[in-house]
């Protein structure tokens, strides 16, 4: 697990004008933020977290490798930069997180049942939808 703010000096900010509704705040004030985290120049990060994160996250990356997250939900960029770094963190967390195997199981006897009784009542509904045959 990647604790919160053990990266921060490994992130870049910058700022820029946010669209959307805000009325004059928007066309004056800067208050987009843009985090960007280079993955391979990261020292906190071992091999195999940093290929787990450009594996699940290519999408989130541009062509230099490094992760980019965008807020522009608040008016204020103090809370737009909290929240992009909230993001990062969360979408970090969970790339490295390494999924539980599912073991295979047979339904059983009531789920079943349930299943084709299910079926039963929707067909039972959609039949009578159906005009009535003369």
């Amino acid at each position: 697990m990647i604790w919160p703010h053990s990266l921060d000096s490994e992130i870049t900010f910058s700022a820029s004008r946010s669209s959307g509704a805000g009325g004059q705040n928007v066309n004056k004030v800067n208050t987009q933020v843009e985090l960007r985290f280079d993955v391979m120049a990261s020292a906190i990060l071992t091999d195999e977290q940093k290929k787990l994160i450009i594996d699940r996250l290519r999408n989130r990356m541009n062509l230099a490798g490094e992760l980019i997250v965008v807020c522009s939900e608040d008016r204020s960029q103090w809370r737009n930069r909290e929240k992009a770094n909230e993001k990062l963190y969360y979408l970090l967390n969970k790339a490295i997180e390494v999924e539980k195997p599912r073991k295979a199981t047979r339904p059983t006897k009531a789920s079943k049942t349930k299943r084709l009784e299910s079926k039963k009542h929707m067909s039972q509904i959609k039949a009578a939808r159906r005009k009535p045959e003369l």
